[in-house]
């Protein structure tokens, strides 16, 4: 390794240094070219991988576009929202429904009966169970729910009522415990509701939550029957002629319509499930709206200026400029870098030919986006699509099932293939094609194995090779330098020594 310190010109009275770095700065030129192309892949590869993000999102749309669900929205009205909600999933057909509930699902909620001894000390802590209850020693108990049972146990002179809160709402048995120290009562109440959900306590020999039922004969005067089930109730409802359905929960699903039941009523109320048109709208204008955001984006990259007079700057241009004129310089380098490139082109034009092709055999009239008002706008606008609304509803209304099968088709023959699954094929191919080109972001893959990760890694290599020749220049070049510093001080010595013994001759 050669020396950090070197002083150069004391004899010869050259600028070494400086002749060393004029020397070697025009000699890294080649070096800074390859950390420049390195530079301009780097920017192409998240010029890619941005495209490849924008591609992920859009096919998250194009998945729901090839669901069937999506064209089979429902809606439900309930004839007395006071008594009933209901909506409509896509299995709910449409229909008049009747609904009557008879009761509604509860869960189970005990309290102090009475007001129990204040927990406050007078000094701002809380007191003893002792203390507050005038109990001593050690009380145990069993406290089932619906998520198992645990045994407990407090010692009287050291926890409090709020211990026991905190340890039976820790075992998570499908119970809460609570205590309200502005009334002074404790509550225990299930977490959830109907007739699985339930409180049980056993082996409570201190009485101290369960007794005979009374309320009275235990310490926190809860209606608790030691060893037996206080349990919840389950709604209970009437579907049309079908009687006595029960549920766990006042929301609960019949035949494809999710109901919660608010309170009881002796009188049905009616549910009204009707295709929804609007939300089958809604989901299409979306879809084209993110096609449109899509291939905007993609257009963007294809037409943006490219400045070739604007490269990377090098380490030494950046030392001698601002980070202003670095930033603006940058973008104008970076600006172009995807013009008119082929594997972009190549998507874009993948996607264009899918959505203005056609579906064959679907039974429809229906079997192309221009035929349900999906047009495409002028050549300038790069393929963006345009929607007749008027059009659009009417097609919906006029056959929902042909909209659906133009988006939804499924089958192994490629021209009654849906242009749903098609589009969603060719963005997954797009994904994959960046994704072999650009490699992904480092939260997707550990290793890139990319076209440009390869030659990036190969600029790498031959930087790292170059920078060793320059090294080795640079030290041959400091040592050359150093030789004639060390002969030209030799001849000063002998001169000075010479002049030294002519002149000392002289004098005798």
């Amino acid at each position: 390794m050669s020396s950090t310190l070197r002083i150069g010109g004391l004899a010869t009275g050259i600028d070494v240094d400086s002749i060393v770095k004029e020397t070697m700065q025009a000699k890294r030129i080649p070096q800074d070219k390859l950390k420049q192309q390195k530079q301009i892949l780097e920017w192409q590869r998240d010029d890619y991988r941005a495209i490849n993000t924008v591609l992920r999102t859009f096919r998250d749309k194009v998945f729901n576009m090839k669901l069937q669900s999506t064209f089979l929205a429902r809606k439900a009205t309930s004839s007395d929202e006071t008594v009933l909600t209901a909506s409509a999933g896509a299995t709910a057909a449409p229909g008049m429904y009747t609904v009557k509930v008879n009761q509604l699902a509860e869960g189970v909620t005990v309290g102090s009966q009475v007001k129990l001894p204040d927990e406050d000390n007078g000094s701002g802590g809380t007191r003893t169970l002792a203390e507050q209850f005038s109990l001593s020693g050690t009380l145990s108990f069993t406290l089932e729910g619906a998520n198992g049972y645990k045994d407990f146990s407090f010692d009287t002179a050291t926890a409090n009522i709020n211990s026991v809160v905190s340890a039976i709402n820790s075992a998570n048995l499908g119970i809460s415990a609570s205590y309200d120290a502005v009334n002074n009562r404790f509550f225990l109440t299930t977490t959830s509701t109907g007739s699985n959900a339930f409180i049980k306590v056993t082996n409570d020999t201190s009485n101290f939550i369960s007794g005979d039922g009374s309320g009275t004969d235990n310490t926190l005067k809860m209606k608790l029957i030691a060893g037996t089930k206080t349990t919840g109730k389950d709604a209970e409802v009437d579907f049309g002629d079908t009687t006595g359905l029960k549920f766990a929960s006042n929301t609960f699903t019949i035949n494809g319509i999710t109901i919660n039941a608010k309170k009881v009523q002796t009188s049905a109320v009616t549910i009204n499930v009707t295709a929804d048109t609007d939300a089958v709208f809604n989901s299409i204008k979306d879809f084209v709206n993110s096609y449109n955001d899509t291939i905007a984006k993609i257009n963007a990259e294809l037409s943006e200026t490219r400045y070739k007079d604007y490269v990377p700057l090098t380490d030494t241009q950046k030392k001698e400029m601002s980070d202003e004129e670095i930033k603006k310089w940058e973008e104008m380098a970076r600006s172009g870098l995807l013009r008119n490139d082929p594997l972009l082109r190549g998507i874009l034009g993948t996607m264009r030919t899918t959505l203005s092709s056609s579906v064959s055999n679907i039974n429809s009239r229906y079997t192309t986006l221009a035929a349900v008002g999906i047009t495409t706008g002028s050549y300038a606008e790069g393929g963006k699509l345009y929607i007749d609304e008027t059009k659009l509803r009417a097609a919906l209304q006029a056959d929902p099932e042909g909209v659906m099968k133009l988006f939804t088709n499924s089958t192994d023959v490629a021209g009654e293939k849906g242009l749903a699954l098609r589009l969603y094929d060719d963005v997954n191919n797009a994904i994959n094609q960046l994704g072999t080109k650009a490699g992904y972001d480092s939260t997707s893959s550990l290793y890139d194995n990319s076209d440009i990760a390869k030659r990036m890694r190969d600029l790498d290599q031959r930087i790292e090779q170059y920078e060793e020749r320059l090294q080795k220049e640079e030290d041959r070049l400091w040592k050359q330098f150093t030789a004639l510093e060390k002969a030209v001080a030799q001849m000063n010595a002998q001169s000075a020594w010479l002049s030294q013994q002519f002149g000392g001759g002289g004098s005798k």
